[in-house]
């Protein structure tokens, strides 16, 4: 078959390698420069590493992806290094990325809230029955099961920074997934993500992939010629793995059933800033700030990353993310990078007193309008087919990989899927 394939990131890529593989004939096209998608980064003059633009890392359960780079034989570059996640209490910050870390925090108080903290996180942990979980919100079974007080603590201020006014519509298969398949482990790529993506889309083209980089798609047409900067072509099968919006642009052909399937799908938009200091904010070297609501940060987590990687991949730079998800017309998707710093910069402070806006050497602003898909009750009956109305016209995005949560494991997973079905047919 004659394959095309919307989008460069890591599913277009592992759908990509399963249809050529296959012996199909496969090109994609990539608005961007480069292929990663959301994982895709950038490096300064002066770096031996990339730099994520959306701080990405791996968990050690990710199999997925973990076994994609088994079997291009990149095993030997994935790096798992011992970060310190963090979360505040009383102004003070306790480590938090272990079970015994997790019952010894004093947030909890002691007693019974120590008690249902750890019977929650068990079951969630055990537990595969998450159908049934689906039903409810996040908030009322945590508040049932949990208890007021824990779930206050623990998860309330998370779920209001990840989901602003949704937070109370999010159903709780969403939290079960980080339960089940996350871990305190967290892995990396040698040279930064977008190194492997480099690496994944060399091998590609070893296999006779057609990359088009900085090729942005305008249209599909219902007879799957796709249409771009190179000119029409037509294809037998086309997969897009853009955004839900985006895909309605792309294919205003599809029938009104399905367009409407994909708007109503609901999302978050990220917003991070980079900071790269001239030296290290964190002094206890704590690698990920969870960052309690209400605690005079304005935005939802702060990642000192050379407090998980060396400062000397990045020339010397101790880097800082700040990142926030926020509705996709929230002024932050407006602000100029000076608005944004002028925002944010003073919180620092709360990490380190010392801290000074002439630490900052360079800065760098990202922004993307979707970013975390919002599941709600029963949220299984309302995802879009992977294979959509026009023949031969497949869709795969984030908001499908449900009930798992977005990020380059389940982009992997939903991207083989696609193949496959694309092949059965």
């Amino acid at each position: 078959m004659k394959t095309a394939i919307i989008g460069a990131g890591i599913a277009g890529l592992s759908a990509a390698y399963d249809l050529a593989q296959a012996g199909h004939k496969v090109t994609i096209y990539e608005a961007a420069e480069q292929v990663g998608g959301l994982a895709s980064g950038f490096k300064e003059p002066g770096w031996d590493w990339s730099l994520e633009r959306y701080y990405h890392h791996w968990f050690a359960s990710d199999e997925h992806i973990l076994g994609l780079i088994e079997e291009l034989g990149l095993s030997d570059k994935v790096l798992f290094p011992r970060p310190y996640t963090v979360l505040q209490h009383k102004e003070k910050w306790y480590p938090f990325d272990s079970i015994l870390q997790a019952l010894i925090f004093p947030g909890l108080g002691w007693g019974i809230n120590k008690i249902r903290f750890g019977l929650v996180g068990l079951y969630l942990r055990l537990t595969k029955n998450w159908a049934a979980l689906e039903k409810t919100t996040v908030d009322a079974w945590m508040r049932k099961w949990a208890g007021d007080k824990v779930y206050q603590t623990m998860w309330e201020p998370m779920m209001k920074g990840k989901f602003g006014p949704y937070y109370k519509e999010v159903n709780m298969a969403w939290m079960w997934a980080r339960f089940h398949a996350r871990t305190s482990r967290l892995g990396t790529y040698q040279g930064g993500f977008q190194a492997f993506g480099d690496d994944f889309a060399a091998h590609l083209r070893g296999m006779g992939v057609k990359i088009h980089t900085a090729t942005p798609v305008t249209r599909v047409t219902g007879d799957l010629t796709v249409e771009s900067p190179r000119g029409s072509q037509a294809y037998e099968r086309v997969l897009v793995t853009t955004s839900p919006r985006l895909m309605t642009r792309l294919a205003p052909s599809l029938p009104e059933t399905y367009l409407a399937e994909l708007k109503g799908l609901k999302s978050m938009g990220a917003v991070v800033l980079i900071l790269a200091l001239e030296r290290q904010l964190s002094e206890e070297g704590y690698y990920w700030f969870n960052l309690p609501a209400g605690a005079g940060f304005p935005y939802l987590a702060l990642v000192e990353h050379t407090n998980y990687l060396s400062p000397t991949y990045f020339g010397g730079d101790h880097i800082i993310y700040c990142g926030d998800y926020r509705l996709p017309g929230h002024e932050y998707f407006s602000l100029s990078k000076e608005e944004i710093l002028s925002r944010f910069l003073p919180s620092l402070k709360k990490i380190n007193t010392n801290f000074h806006r002439d630490w900052v050497r360079k800065s760098w602003l990202f922004r993307t309008r979707y970013a975390q898909p919002v599941p709600e009750v029963d949220h299984s009956q309302n995802i879009p087919s992977l294979e959509t109305p026009i023949q031969g016209l497949y869709f795969a995005s984030m908001s499908q990989v449900y009930p798992w949560d977005r990020g380059t494991n389940f982009a992997v997973e939903i991207g083989r899927r696609a193949a496959r079905q694309i092949m059965a047919r």
